[in-house]
């Protein structure tokens, strides 16, 4: 009956509809905050090149950073989608599988011995970090007879993760560079710029796009291995792919916002509730929802107490955590 339902509907109109919700939600992030603004002042610092503080506010803070969520938010779900899908684990995300918690670490590492790098080193950095952690947690995953499993996954993740986080403090206290990787790792778009955006955009579009490319045979894999063969998929290069893909957005990620655990683990099973099991209509229904729920968290974290700002990552940390319970208590198909 579930089935039926979710494809009663067609896609397409499940598209516009998201599409929908994402832009009235972008124009509710442009128009609330700390400053004082209107929908004409928004729709005067896109569309004209008239100055005033208001503008100047609009143009170089308040876009850029809601941009900025728009592009995490689609990486970090789709990444997030990909990974459940590959290992056929619902609890899969980057931030519970040692991706995001690499990244930190290698941030930490990076400013403490190259203070002075460049943005691009430290996407480099982040990439680097992202994929080490991700093999840390699927090497240990698989040292026991029997291979993965998504239990052994997660306690593997939440292993490495534990320790990468903390080898990450261990760099900042004894560098005496805390407040500098806190500014990275806390999970905030506050400060995000455009010549950052000019960087990191590309790496999250590109990936997003090479996902969409292979959904076909992402959604194969995602439901046995063994009929994915049958057909003659080349699994083992299809999985190479999505695993460098995985690393390029979630390392993109860090590199702009930080750690942001969670939204990978929650929309796509949002996604899959709506649209079904396939995964050409579950990974940019992935990507509208991620970029959405950015929107509303930084949203929130923007008006909660005005004018100081509560950190984003604690916000979607308290939607996440009853999340993950609900999916953990359910056997992963609560919102299947």
């Amino acid at each position: 009956m579930k089935n039926k339902n979710q494809h009663s509907i067609p896609f397409t109109y499940k598209l516009i509809i998201g599409l929908l919700v994402f832009i009235v939600m972008f124009i509710i992030a442009m128009v609330f905050g700390a400053a004082n603004t209107s929908l004409n002042d928004v729709w005067q610092a896109i569309t004209s090149n008239a100055k005033s503080e208001t503008l100047s506010i609009i143009r170089e803070i308040r876009l850029p950073r809601e941009v900025a969520g728009i592009f995490v938010g689609a990486a970090l779900a789709v990444s997030g989608a990909i990974m459940q899908g590959i290992t056929r684990n619902p609890l899969a995300d980057p931030g519970l599988l040692g991706l995001s918690a690499g990244a930190n670490t290698a941030l930490a590492i990076t400013i403490a011995l190259i203070p002075s790098v460049n943005y691009i080193g430290m996407m480099i950095a982040c990439f680097i970090g992202a994929a080490f952690g991700a093999i840390l947690v699927f090497g240990l995953g698989a040292m026991k007879k029997g291979g993965f499993s998504p239990l052994r996954i997660v306690l593997a993740g939440a292993a490495v993760s534990t320790f990468l986080s903390a080898v990450a403090e261990g760099i900042a206290i004894l560098f005496k560079i805390s407040k500098d990787v806190s500014m990275w790792t806390a999970g905030g778009l506050i400060g995000t710029s455009w010549s950052q955006l000019q960087i990191v955009v590309p790496f999250i579009v590109f990936g997003i796009l090479v996902a969409l490319l292979l959904s076909r045979q992402l959604t194969i894999l995602s439901l046995n291995e063994e009929v994915a063969v049958g057909l003659g998929q080349k699994t083992t290069l299809v999985k190479g792919i999505l695993f460098i893909i995985n690393i390029l957005l979630t390392g993109a990620s860090v590199a702009l916002v930080g750690n942001m655990a969670f939204i990978g683990l929650m929309v796509p099973h949002i996604a899959r509730a709506i649209v079904g099991t396939d995964y050409r209509f579950i990974l940019p229904m992935s990507a509208i929802f991620g970029a959405t729920f950015m929107l509303l968290a930084d949203t929130f974290g923007r008006i909660i107490h005005a004018p100081y700002e509560t950190p984003v990552a604690a916000i979607i940390a308290m939607m996440g955590l009853p999340f993950f319970l609900i999916i953990v208590h359910k056997g992963g198909k609560a919102f299947s």
